[in-house]
């Protein structure tokens, strides 16, 4: 087992199915697909029409995406670091694909701090959407 290595707590690179994302702690800066609560909850995305092409659209949306660092990539699991301009603070972005349910699991959660002023959920909220839309267009 492996750790990513850097500043502040690091991510542990070993969550590689929807099963094994963490949940989110109690503090108000992290949002998961997995958490029923409505402070951290946010829904999974569906599939597009397989899985290859969910996570292709996922890695093109990142790849466009300003201070995005891809930790690690599988056919099933996506880590990203975004660093955050002024302080570069860094938040660890998981995507997790259930082919069972065929949806996209995620989690987004600051590595410092307690409060994130939004900036998770609004990140997760601007990819969600961005995915969505590709979605209705491949529909």
């Amino acid at each position: 087992m492996s750790a990513v290595a850097c500043a502040g707590h690091a991510q542990e690179s070993r969550n590689k199915t929807s099963a094994d994302l963490l949940p989110c702690p109690d503090s108000p800066n992290c949002v998961s697909t997995k958490s029923k609560d409505a402070g951290h909850g946010m829904p999974p995305l569906p599939y597009l029409k397989s899985r290859e092409e969910s996570m292709n659209r996922l890695l093109e949306l990142v790849r466009e995406m300003k201070r995005a660092t891809i930790v690690s990539s599988t056919p099933s699991y996506l880590h990203v670091e975004f660093r955050s301009a002024l302080f570069r603070f860094v938040d660890d972005v998981e995507f997790a694909l259930d082919d069972s349910a065929r949806v996209i699991h995620f989690r987004s959660a600051s590595r410092t701090g307690y409060y994130d002023f939004g900036v998770n959920r609004k990140r997760m909220k601007e990819i969600s959407d961005r995915y969505l839309r590709a979605a209705e267009k491949r529909n």
